[in-house]
């Protein structure tokens, strides 16, 4: 019986001291946990700053270059070269009237301070120093001597493309994307990379590596993204031709806010595409780019050279237009602006057909939303199953069908519509995913779309704006409401959309309303 009793109390210290033993394990189990967390998020922050450190010395080494170059080139008329479009720049370069010289250190010098004011650069590529005078020593290519800017995700060696994510930083590229070969091979000499938001799915332009860039036109408001970095540079006057990149509106939006043009070419899903001061310039980095050179480079993009006679041809247009597209309505400057461009286009002759999108209120949530979010969203794939996957692609394409034949019954050459803006205020964005509807619709279709300047937002745009209610009263649109309030004076634009590789038609509608608007000012 004792030995009974000695056992049970063993078997009870036993359990006692596996109590103990258990919770201090628990406790060095969740220091280590601590200790390790500390450690990433330390590790982390010595990442964001050698990014930082990276980006300052890149300007501060461009600024001191810039400052030698103009030490010894006193007569460079910097001033004069900026106000070049496109066209002109590349003429008086391959003309010999301009050295390729002057125009880099001189977009170079405008870029650096820009920057300052907009924080929309991520890095100066200090390499372009070297290519510049390569290219000056050899005159070929559509784009010879023009520096461009290109957005931060677009692959340039021994640079990273972290898309504002930090784990991505510190993996540079091991060669150039095609695109920058491309427009190396054309003489176009790559210098700036430009901020995006984190990870790119915002429309906004910020990221806890490089901060907030704000909009050349209001510094209280977003420049748009995801290529806001882009849009700011340029409609800051930074660059005169940039490279971003669209999914869901990320080349129009920006180009909407900061009062640019910008085009997103026909191809599936995330499409790089050029975003410029105006229509002649996006065509001839179009031109540049779909060359031998990139048809060799990657044979999935379709052999075929840029058409000039669709794009320069003066056939009357039976032209779709919408004021809004039943699912989000637009500011009184967007009706404004298409309902004035409709006008212009009715009076040279163009015949303009009402439009109206089908099944927005279905297409949005069901097949963009899903499709985006199918394979990283972790709570929707839990009720998205293979099978549903498999439907959800074959409903886009029956969607894509339906449109096509819509547009065939309606007779429409392309289709002028609203897009998001003016300019919203900051931190609204991630609250209006919704807003997205009038840009990401032609992602999901792959129709070519277009953003072309128009106008301006006035007083009584404003004084409307307090009467705004939107069409279903939510939450949502008091949001709306509250992202475009301020907004007079800011960048007002339109939309231009075409069929499927019908992309020099759609530049085409884009040159005639900017043609258009810029005789109605006169």
């Amino acid at each position: 019986m004792e030995r009974v009793k000695l056992f049970l109390q063993g078997m009870e210290l036993d359990s006692r001291t596996a109590a103990l033993w258990t919770g201090a394990a628990c406790a060095v189990g969740t220091f280590v946990m601590l200790v390790r967390k500390v450690s990433i998020r330390q590790k982390a922050k010595e990442k964001i700053e050698r990014a930082r450190n990276r980006r300052t010395e890149s300007l501060q080494r461009a600024e001191q270059a810039v400052l030698r170059y103009k030490e010894t080139h006193p007569m460079t008329n910097s001033a004069l070269i900026l106000t070049l479009s496109l066209s002109e720049l590349t003429k008086q370069l391959q003309e010999g009237l301009l050295s390729p010289e002057d125009v880099y250190y001189s977009y170079m010098e405008k870029t650096l301070d820009v920057n300052k004011k907009l924080n929309c650069c991520t890095g100066i590529l200090l390499e372009s120093f070297d290519q510049m005078k390569t290219v000056a020593s050899n005159k070929k290519g559509l784009l010879y001597g023009v520096p461009v800017s290109i957005k931060e995700n677009v692959a340039y060696k021994n640079h990273d493309s972290s898309c504002g994510v930090v784990v991505y930083l510190e993996q540079p590229a091991q060669t150039d994307s095609v695109i920058v070969q491309v427009l190396k091979r054309q003489g176009a000499i790559p210098f700036v990379k430009t901020n995006l938001p984190q990870a790119l799915l915002n429309y906004d332009c910020a990221n806890h590596i490089y901060g907030q860039t704000v909009n050349p036109h209001n510094l209280q408001k977003t420049p748009g993204g995801s290529s806001g970095g882009e849009g700011a540079l340029i409609g800051g006057g930074g660059s005169l031709l940039g490279i971003g990149s669209d999914i869901g509106g990320s080349i129009r939006i920006p180009a909407s806010f900061c009062g640019i043009s910008g085009f997103k070419p026909t191809a599936v899903l995330s499409t790089p595409g050029p975003m410029a001061k105006d229509v002649d310039s996006l065509v001839l980095c179009m031109q540049a780019l779909l060359c031998d050179h990139m048809f060799s480079l990657d044979p999935t993009v379709p052999p075929i050279p840029f058409n000039t006679q669709i794009y320069q041809s003066s056939k009357p247009l039976r032209i779709g237009y919408l004021e809004n597209d039943g699912y989000t309505y637009p500011s009184p400057s967007m009706v404004r602006g298409i309902r004035e461009v409709k006008a212009l286009l009715e009076q040279a002759g163009h015949t303009l057909v009402p439009y109206t999108p089908l099944k927005l209120n279905h297409v949005l949530p069901e097949l963009i939303v899903k499709a985006i979010l199918a394979d990283g969203g972790t709570t929707l794939l839990k009720k998205l199953s293979v099978a549903d996957l498999w439907k959800q692609h074959a409903d886009v394409e029956d969607y894509i069908q339906e449109t096509i034949a819509e547009w065939r019954r309606c007779n429409i050459d392309v289709l002028l519509c609203p897009v998001i803006g003016p300019a919203f205020n900051f931190l609204y964005c991630g609250k209006l995913t919704s807003a997205v509807s009038y840009t990401m619709l032609y992602n999901l279709l792959n129709f070519p779309a277009g953003v072309v300047p128009v106008s301006t937002v006035t007083a009584e745009d404003e004084e409307e704006l307090k009467h705004f209610k939107g069409i279903y009263q939510d939450q949502w649109e008091k949001f709306f409401k509250q992202a475009v309030t301020g907004g007079e004076g800011l960048p007002v634009a339109v939309q231009c959309v075409a069929l499927p590789w019908q992309d020099e038609l759609c530049l085409r509608f884009m040159k005639e309303v900017e043609e258009l608007v810029k005789q109605s000012r006169k």
